[in-house]
């Protein structure tokens, strides 16, 4: 089973302030309290970023990143590895009014037990993966921009 997404979040601040945020990745924990764990050290191509996922659901996910592009301040591209696997893309784009992101990911589970639940609960993993997207844009905005919606 493999998650295909492609959400836009806008952003009322200029291109550069949210990838400045978005670089600070030491600050990403305190951003977002369902982001268990984290070993980053910068957001930039090559790194490989260890993460550890806590939806508002019985499980909880690892894995890692590896960032296989990145072109400031506009582009991210990533392979996802672990309990989930997968490619994603992040596309940082100035508008008139300020910022939009576009985040695209194709991804699914990594591991035979993951695979079972998402077969049969494939409704409750969709809702965690949109959960922790729509979640993050919105904890990002508040936090993270401090431009709250």
């Amino acid at each position: 089973m493999e998650i295909v997404s492609d959400r836009r979040y806008r952003f009322p601040v200029a291109r550069d302030e949210v990838w400045r945020a978005m670089a600070s990745v030491g600050d990403y924990r305190r951003w977002w309290p369902w982001l268990r764990a984290l070993e980053a050290e910068a957001l930039a191509a090559g790194d490989v970023w260890t993460c550890v996922v806590q939806p508002p659901l019985p499980y909880r996910l690892t894995f890692e990143v590896r960032l296989v592009d990145v072109v400031a301040p506009s582009d991210i591209t990533a392979e996802v590895t672990g309990d989930v696997v997968g490619r994603a893309r992040l596309a940082v784009r100035e508008l008139p009014a300020g910022t939009e992101i576009r985040l695209q990911s194709w991804l699914g589970p990594g591991s035979r037990a993951l695979q079972a639940v998402a077969a049969v609960a494939r409704p409750l993993v969709r809702r965690g993966h949109d959960w922790v997207f729509d979640t993050g844009a919105h904890q990002f905005r508040d936090r993270a921009l401090h431009t709250p919606g």
